[in-house]
């Protein structure tokens, strides 16, 4: 099942882009990566992002992980499917869809973090639900809090 976020605007044709994301835990914290363009406006996201030609879910969130935090992760448990709708740019209306996992971390290599406006920040779960910019990435965290519990 496929849970759709973010209420589209009048107007927008919004393009589809298969991503993928992913929650690591390191004690009894979730990775976020604190995204800071430079306009006065830096917001939180879960690690990960776009599919690119020739890549499946997991090959694509590995890829990112590494590239907005530095660190090798291995894919695990699919959480839940999402989408969400939102303004990659304002003339850019995207709808980010797919899955997002639960990822365990198998080292770090610096070499790997080639995206300078990101940063790696370790957030209790709770306060990542409530601060991710993306709705679906919100309640992905929830439900992975969930999950986590009932096992």
């Amino acid at each position: 099942m496929l849970h759709q976020f973010g209420d589209p605007r009048s107007g927008l044709t919004y393009v589809e882009r298969p991503a993928a994301f992913g929650i690591a835990e390191r004690d009894g914290k979730v990775a976020v990566v604190e995204v800071d363009r430079g306009d006065g406006a830096p917001y939180w996201d879960l690690p990960g992002g776009a599919i690119d030609p020739g890549e499946d879910e997991a090959k694509a969130l590995i890829r990112e992980f590494g590239e907005e935090t530095g660190l090798r992760v291995r894919l695990g448990k699919r959480v839940v499917n999402v989408a969400q709708r939102f303004l990659k740019d304002p003339r850019s209306p995207v709808n980010n869809r797919g899955g997002v996992y639960q990822v365990e971390i198998e080292g770090e290599d610096a070499a790997l973090k080639i995206e300078a406006d990101h940063t790696l920040v370790w957030v209790e779960p709770g306060e990542a639900a409530v601060r991710l910019r993306h709705e679906a990435h919100a309640v992905a965290v929830l439900l992975w809090m969930r999950l986590r519990n009932a096992a």
